[in-house]
This record gives C-alpha cells, sequence and structure tokens, in this order.
C-alpha cells in the first residue's frame, strides 16, 4: 500500500501559531486592562486625594477664620498655624495686605505660593454657618459687645430649659444649643430653630427680648447707623428686628424691623439694610484680627497633586508590556511545542499503513496523554478486528470447504462410473448439503443480527410453553445419546420475544449440551422470573469447561477442542447466534462452568405481562 502523501497545513491554521496568537492576545488584553484599571484607580486615587486636599484647605480657612473671629490681632497664631501643618502636611503662611509675614510654617527665607489661596476676613466672609462654604456676610463667631455676661447666660438658660419643658409638653421635642455669644437656642430635631409653631402658653418673649449687653450694643449699632440713614433719607431712628437676625444669634447681620419696610419700597430696605451692615462692620472691626493673606502649598511645587505621565513613565510603561508580552510569547512558545509534539507523533502514526497498527508513546498524563491512549486503544482493537476478521474467513472457508470436497469427490467418482449412486449415496450427499445449508443459515443470521437487521416478531409468550417445545424437540436426539432432558418452571413467567428465534437459541443451547453431555447425564431447562426479567437457564452434567476457555465460548468458529470436526465439535457459530438472539430481545446470554460437573448458559430476558384472556 503507497503511503499517503502528507498534506501542508497552512501556516495560519497550524496549532501553535493560533497558540501563540492567542496568548499574544490574551497578553496584549491583559496589559490593556492592567493599564486601564491602573489609570483608573490612580485618577480616582487622585480625585480623592485632591477632594481631600481641598477639604483640609477649607478647614483651615475655617480655623484661621475663626481665630480672627475671636482675637484683635495675630499674635500668638504661629502655633495653630503650625499645629494646622503638622496635621494637613501642608505648608501654610499668613501675611499681611501687604505681604509682610504674619506665621509660617515653612523655615524662614522660603519663598511663598505665586498666589494667595483665600483671603481671611471674618467681617466679610462667613466660613462657620455652613462647612467647606464661603458665605458672604459676617461670621457668626465674631461676637464683639455682644457676648453675654455669667449672669445673662445663667438667666437665659433658665428661660430656654423651662420653654423646652412647655414645648415637651405640647410633643414638641427640642435640643438646646449655644451661640458664640452665649445664647441659648432651642433647636428641632433636625437642627433648625423651634420657632416655626410656638403653642400660645411658650409664646411669653422673654428668650427673644435681647439681654442688657444685647440692647446696649444694638444702641450703638442704632447710632452708628443713623448717618448712613440720613443720608439715604431714611429715619434715623430706625427700629431694629430682634430674632433670628440679630447677631450673636446665628451670626447675620441686623435687618430693620419689617413694619418699617413697606409694600413696594425694597429699595428704601436695601439701602437699610446696607448702612446697618455697614454700621456692623465698624462696630465689630476693634475685636477682630486685621484682614490677612493666607498662603497654602504642599512642599517645594505648592501645586495641587496631579497624575503626569513624563517621558519616564512612559518608558516604564512600555518597558512592563514588553516584558510582559515576551515572557508570554517565550512560555507560550515552550507549552505549544510540548502539546504540538504528541499531537505530531499522533498524525505520523495514523498515516503509517493499516497493516502496522503502529502505537505511539505515552508520556504524559493529561489530555494529549489520553488522547494518545485511546489512538492506541483505537490501534490494538483495529488489530484485534483484523485477526478475527482474518481467522472469520478462515474458519468459514473450512467449514465449507469439508462438505462442498465430500460432494465433489462422491460427484466425480460416480461420473467417473466407480460408483452407483444409490439410494445410501444420494443420502450422503443430502447430508453434506444440509451441513453446508446449516453453515449458511448461521452466517445469513449472524450477519443480519451484525447489521441490526434482523426481523423478530415479539409477542407474549409463556415460558413453560417455550421450554416444552423446545424439549420436544430435541427428545430425541437426547434420548439417543442417553441424556435425560427436563424442564422446571418457577410460576408461569410470560415472555416480550419472537418465539420462533427463541426457540432457536433454546435449541442452539440444548443441543451443544446434549453434545457435550455423557450417557447417563441430564440437561435441564430452566424459568423463574427475578424482578422485571425472565431468567432462561440450560444446565448440563457434561465435562465442562476450562476458566481459560470460558471467557471465549461466544466468539465465532470457536471450540473448545480445536481438534473437533465439524460434526463432532458444531459449525462454532451456535453460540454467537444464541448471543446475538438474546441482544436483539434486548437482553444478555452468560455462561458458568465447572470442569467434570457440568455447565449453565444463563440467558435473562425482558418480562411481559400475561394476556388479559390468560
Amino acid at each position: 500500500m503507497t503511503r499517503r502523501t502528507r498534506a501542508r497545513i497552512p501556516l495560519r491554521k497550524r496549532l501553535l501559531v493560533r497558540l501563540l496568537s492567542a496568548s499574544v492576545l490574551i497578553a496584549v488584553c491583559s496589559v490593556a486592562a492592567t493599564a486601564w484599571l491602573a489609570v483608573t484607580t490612580t485618577t480616582r486615587a487622585l480625585r480623592e486625594e485632591q477632594g481631600q486636599a481641598l477639604a483640609d484647605d477649607m478647614d483651615i480657612l475655617a480655623r484661621l477664620s475663626g481665630y480672627a473671629a475671636t482675637h484683635p490681632d495675630w499674635t500668638g497664631v504661629q502655633r495653630t498655624v503650625r499645629d494646622l501643618s503638622a496635621r494637613t502636611g501642608r505648608r501654610i503662611a499668613l501675611t499681611g495686605a501687604d505681604r509682610t509675614p504674619l506665621a509660617d510654617s515653612a523655615p524662614k527665607g522660603t519663598s511663598l505660593p505665586p498666589r494667595a489661596a483665600a483671603t481671611v476676613d471674618p467681617l466679610r466672609t462667613d466660613t462657620y454657618t455652613e462647612r467647606g462654604a464661603q458665605l458672604s456676610g459676617t461670621d457668626p463667631r465674631v461676637v464683639g459687645p455682644y457676648r453675654l455676661t455669667a449672669l445673662e447666660r445663667h438667666k437665659l438658660d433658665a428661660v430656654a430649659h423651662e420653654r423646652q419643658r412647655c414645648f415637651s409638653r405640647y410633643g414638641i421635642e427640642t435640643t438646646l444649643t449655644r451661640t458664640p455669644g452665649g445664647r441659648p437656642v432651642l433647636a428641632d430635631a433636625d437642627g433648625g430653630a423651634a420657632t416655626d409653631y410656638v403653642p400660645d402658653a411658650c409664646a411669653d418673649g422673654r428668650l427673644d427680648t435681647p439681654t442688657r449687653t444685647e440692647q446696649k450694643a444694638l444702641t450703638v449699632l442704632q447710632a452708628r447707623a443713623a448717618p448712613c440713614l440720613v443720608r439715604e433719607g431714611l429715619d434715623p431712628a430706625l427700629p431694629l428686628y430682634f430674632g433670628p437676625g440679630i447677631p450673636g444669634v446665628n451670626g447675620r447681620d441686623a435687618t430693620p424691623a419689617p413694619a418699617f419696610v413697606k409694600v413696594g419700597e425694597a429699595k428704601r430696605g436695601r439701602a437699610a439694610q446696607a448702612c446697618l451692615e455697614e454700621a456692623r462692620r465698624a462696630q465689630l472691626d476693634p475685636y477682630v484680627a486685621p484682614v490677612a493673606e493666607l498662603f497654602l502649598g504642599g512642599g517645594d511645587s505648592g501645586a495641587a497633586p496631579r497624575w503626569d505621565m513624563s517621558p519616564a513613565n512612559k518608558t516604564k510603561v512600555i518597558g512592563a508590556a514588553g516584558l510582559v508580552l515576551a515572557v508570554t510569547v517565550a512560555v507560550s512558545a515552550v507549552v505549544a511545542t510540548r502539546l504540538v509534539q504528541p499531537l505530531r507523533a499522533l498524525t505520523e502514526a495514523a498515516q503509517q499503513p493499516p497493516d502496522r497498527h503502529a502505537r505511539v508513546p505515552v508520556t504524559t498524563r493529561d489530555e494529549t496523554g489520553i488522547l494518545a491512549e485511546a489512538f492506541n486503544d483505537l490501534a490494538e482493537r483495529r488489530e484485534r478486528l483484523e485477526a478475527q476478521r482474518k481467522a472469520l474467513v478462515s474458519d468459514v472457508a473450512h467449514e465449507l470447504r469439508s462438505p462442498l470436497t465430500n460432494i465433489r469427490g462422491w460427484l466425480e467418482v460416480t461420473r467417473d462410473g466407480l460408483v452407483e449412486p444409490d439410494a445410501e449415496l444420494l443420502g450422503a450427499l443430502h447430508e453434506e448439503a444440509l451441513v453446508l445449508q446449516r453453515v449458511i443459515d448461521d452466517l445469513r443470521d449472524l450477519a443480519a443480527a451484525d447489521a441490526g437487521a434482523l426481523l423478530l416478531t415479539r409477542e407474549p409468550v409463556p415460558a413453560d410453553e417455550l421450554l416444552a417445545q423446545v424439549a420436544a424437540a430435541h427428545r430425541v436426539a437426547a434420548d439417543a445419546a442417553g441424556v435425560a432432558l427436563r424442564t422446571e418452571t418457577d410460576g408461569v413467567p410470560w415472555l416480550d420475544a419472537d418465539p420462533v428465534r427463541l426457540r432457536q437459541a433454546l435449541g442452539n443451547l440444548v443441543a451443544n449440551a446434549v453434545r457435550h453431555t455423557p450417557a447417563d447425564g441430564t440437561v435441564t431447562l430452566g424459568a423463574r422470573e427475578d424482578g422485571e426479567e425472565i431468567v432462561l437457564t440450560v444446565a448440563d452434567t457434561g465435562t465442562g469447561i476450562s476458566d481459560e476457555d470460558l471467557p471465549h465460548v461466544f466468539e465465532r468458529f470457536w471450540r473448545a477442542e480445536k481438534s473437533r470436526s465439524r460434526r463432532t465439535g458444531g459449525s462454532g457459530l451456535g453460540l454467537p447466534i444464541v448471543r446475538q438472539l438474546t441482544a436483539a430481545h434486548g437482553g444478555t446470554a452468560e455462561a458458568a462452568s465447572t470442569p467434570g460437573v457440568g455447565s449453565v448458559f444463563t440467558l435473562r430476558l425482558p418480562a411481559a405481562s400475561p394476556p388479559a384472556d390468560g
């Protein structure tokens, strides 16, 4: 046989190229995903850091604004600046409006950042009322002449507690807070002023009445605002509204009384408000530190942190990506080569001539090794089947040659006139023809069973009648051999089977048992029910089968004694036909034997329900 020319595999379809391509693609995706994740994570972290830095900046401004609101100058602020710098890690510097240094957390001589971060002016910027924001107005911590005395605080505390108890009797829960000036304020559960609804019994007005200290400061405020009010054409005796807007309560500027500003006189109201604000700033100015410039820095640069892809960083990223790709390709090449080598060996073995039955070495225990084992098993089965095929052809030729040789020989001598064609000769020729017919019929049945074309006519069959029919058919042969033939049935089991084919299978077993049982022996046909199966047995008291021969009894043309002829040992097809007919019924055939004691052949077949009229 000419060896088939090996087809050249295109480069793009080779397994090694595919594995390398897949590895490179995975590596590229991994590098890209890692880079994206790193950039995203870094960006998020920098944003969070910037947010934290902004919050720290606002906290620094609020702390220094509070210092300016409670001190008449900046003396002693250096300690506060150093504490804030140590906590936030930022450089903090305070200068006057003319850049005169007031306090600095950096060593002397360190240059200031190019621009000021904020202006510290508690009279115009409120960093206290709303955290993290800079509102226009006066910082509530600027109390000045509105700060209550200890006695006034004590009296107002008593009034506040009394009102709190009054609110509680009406189901209004409040908490007591205190303004920077010392005035107690009732707040609701959400922290707002508890003045939206005041029961009549609690509305005595004492908690909202200015104290002596506050009234004195308001009188001074009124006097300071008078010149401005006169210039605006307003009454210098403009009454001030006392309540949530009073200085020292919530830190917002005082407002004119609502009754003073009539409907449609919004312009007059704004003018009066501007006069009061200017007068209040002038009144509080001696109690606060001068306006200062706040400089913030983050080390030498003083700039906010940001992620910069410098050329050095780009080189590192590209180098790392290239290294990952190189390692991936190298590892993939090694792994792919180890994977491809066994496959190439399999390909070479598969392209060998069929009669060589080539094997491949199994060097691994992975999927490739399992494939190699399966290939070797397949080659072994092919070799065994080839041997069986050759043996089958030889056995068939042997089985057909003997009767054909006899028929030819008798016919030739009869033709030559050496023997007269009497009845005895014709009987012998007829016997040889019957042998040929049996072998041909057996081979036809086996071929039909192998092709799945064996036709079965199934019907409910009583097992006792089936055994009786088989025993009756072989009674004469058993009696001639001096063998007792018996049947034993446990109950009345019914089979779902083709009675003709089943009689053929049991007949082969009985004929085989009678042939191998000596005189005075016994062959017993049995039937019993076992769950959803019917067990048919053919037991004999013959010579038995050796342990090494027992696994081969259902093979075609097999005989325990190779020296036996087809006349004494059968054709060697009876038991294979039994197995095929049983398998066609959905059952199994088994054999058990003890040399010198006998053999038992067992058929397990599906059970059937008895007919309704049976």
